[in-house]
């Protein structure tokens, strides 16, 4: 059932390396997103695939991993993504990018999460240096989010807003990343 596998493609940000991720499946996932809606029809979007593992140590280094948890600097060596999709607005036929950058990434994820993998997607990104690392045409592309994926090396729990509606994540004594959310009955305006 779609709802079971969208509870299940959580942000994860930490992943346990000994599953590695084939450029393939990624090409795969990527497939999935490619027949998604996009405004205009203009299909705007491109992508950077990274499998090398120095070409994703250099990825690493130029992102935020995050911003709710100021103490934690990101997944340690040993837990870091094996994969990365860098998705690429196509300056030549520029639209309105976040509305398709949004509906490919969630599709990949979904895709992803389909096949027993995880991800993250990443907007904190120091792009310079990112599109420096990866050789990526800034005159041609802009890069916006940044796809971290692996096996999930941590365990991801949905629980209902706490009573005074803070809605950030959090990790409990035992390491659990919890996510509230919001009720159903709040979400919708009657």
């Amino acid at each position: 059932m779609l709802k079971d596998l969208v509870i299940k493609n959580r942000s994860y940000r930490r992943f346990d390396r000994s599953v590695p991720i084939t450029e393939a499946q990624l090409r795969g996932w990527i497939d999935v997103a490619r027949f998604a809606a996009s405004s205009v029809n203009r299909q705007i979007i491109r992508y950077r695939l990274v499998t090398d593992t120095n070409e994703a140590a250099k990825t690493f280094a130029t992102l935020g991993w995050a911003g709710m948890l100021p103490d934690w600097p990101g997944p340690a060596e040993h837990e870091r993504p094996v994969a990365y999709i860098v998705m690429l607005t196509d300056l030549a036929i520029w639209q309105p990018k976040l509305r398709d950058e949004g509906i490919a990434a969630q599709t990949i994820l979904l895709a992803a999460a389909e096949d027993g993998f995880a991800g993250c997607m990443l907007g904190n990104v120091r792009r310079e240096q990112l599109a420096e690392a990866l050789g990526i045409d800034q005159e041609k592309y802009e890069i916006g989010l940044v796809l971290a994926l692996g096996k999930a090396g941590e365990t991801v729990r949905l629980t209902d807003l706490p009573p005074d509606g803070n809605t950030a994540y959090y990790r409990d004594e035992n390491d659990v990343h919890w996510v509230p959310k919001r009720s159903l009955d709040e979400i919708i305006i009657k």
